[in-house]
């Protein structure tokens, strides 16, 4: 199910614009293990329109108030572990970033079965924003176990984005350093935590319904089949990567996820975590979406064509707990330190991820 999203709220200059654009569904997140042990989460994150993500560093011991419905102040916390990672809107929240722990979540679009837990004043001490829950779970646990321990406590609840005017229907993958990871989700009102033993994400339907459907390509192989003999006629493979013929190769998000498990699973692992992540990034060049090639059928008011590109792609690497990103506008790869940064600071560090692609000439 698409959503359109009828306003976008004024920019940084406070240049009032209406927009309507067609919300994320391409995301696709991976894990990759180098033999030395490091573990690397990269995902991308489509959009149909510009995002404004810029990378932020929160500190230790800052304080945070979350959202309940309505508007009205949820439950209050004070940030543990500092963290790292891109946001959205200009958002004081991490949508995908790593903790000083090496922590990583990553949030993902979840249409058409996203259900958020029931709300009363009662708890409104422990409410929480879709968009805020990643940010709380990387300020305040170290590991895959200690999430899974305490997501219970919270309240997810339906909470409209003032930037949007609905609520983001989400779900999140959460990954730490000794490689586990796990998936929560909010359906019908009810939590759900599922093992994620491939470190594999994608959008909607369920977690549960992708692992599944994996069973419906259990003749690939990760190598070239054995000619066969039909009717006296030897037949070869035409190719290298026969044993992946039939890998379903469009956009939607079960393809998305089935692909992402046969890469990821099948790349050659790095010696390092340095290795991983440039494997990773490697990985999702398969998953890169160009502005234009997947859209609506309709444009928007304004006569634009809806249709969702990679904003950017990230890497978690958290063994030295750096965030590396790429984006749109430029392929180059950045990063950002979080153990070189300040820890302690009193407010919050932003980070650009603007500037274009330089093209370097060879011609002496």
């Amino acid at each position: 199910m698409k959503h359109t999203l009828s306003t976008l709220f004024a920019s940084a200059l406070a240049v009032a614009a209406l927009l309507t654009a067609q919300a994320a569904e391409a995301c696709t997140g991976i894990r990759l293990i180098a033999r030395n042990g490091d573990v690397v989460f990269a995902r991308t994150l489509e959009f149909a329109t510009d995002i404004k993500s810029e990378v932020i560093m929160v500190p230790r011991g800052f304080a945070r108030t979350g959202t309940a419905p309505g508007g009205k102040a949820g439950m209050r916390w004070t940030s543990r572990y500092a963290s790292l990672g891109a946001n959205g809107e200009k958002l004081p929240f991490i949508f995908d970033g790593l903790n000083e722990k090496g922590l990583a979540v990553g949030t993902f679009y979840f249409p058409g079965s996203a259900g958020f837990q029931e709300f009363s004043a009662a708890s409104a001490g422990r409410t929480l924003a879709p968009w805020e829950l990643g940010s709380w779970l990387l300020e305040s646990f170290a590991s895959v176990e200690e999430v899974r321990r305490n997501i219970g406590n919270v309240v997810v609840a339906d909470v409209i984005f003032p930037a949007w005017g609905f609520t983001p229907p989400v779900h999140y993958i959460v990954n730490d350093a000794s490689g586990k990871s796990i998936v929560i989700e909010y359906i019908d009102g009810k939590l759900q935590v599922h093992d994620n033993p491939l470190g594999v994400m994608a959008n909607s339907p369920s977690f549960d319904w992708h692992m599944t459907n994996l069973r419906n390509y259990v003749n690939f192989s990760l190598t070239n089949p054995a000619p066969v003999t039909v009717g006296g006629v030897k037949l070869q493979p035409l190719g290298m990567g026969a044993g992946m013929l039939g890998l379903p190769g469009d956009f939607t998000p079960p393809s998305r996820f089935v692909r992402a498990a046969a890469f990821s699973t099948s790349v050659e692992p790095g010696k390092t975590g340095d290795d991983a992540v440039l494997e990773a990034f490697h990985v999702l060049n398969n998953f890169d979406i160009p502005k234009g090639v997947a859209r609506e059928g309709h444009k928007d008011e304004h006569g634009n064509v809806l249709a969702d590109y990679t904003l950017w792609t990230s890497a978690n690497d958290l063994a030295r707990k750096r965030f590396l990103f790429r984006t749109y506008e430029n392929s180059q790869i950045r990063s950002l330190d979080l153990m070189k940064l300040d820890l302690n600071a009193s407010t919050i560090s932003r980070f650009s991820m603007q500037g274009k692609e330089r093209i370097q000439p060879l011609n002496p």
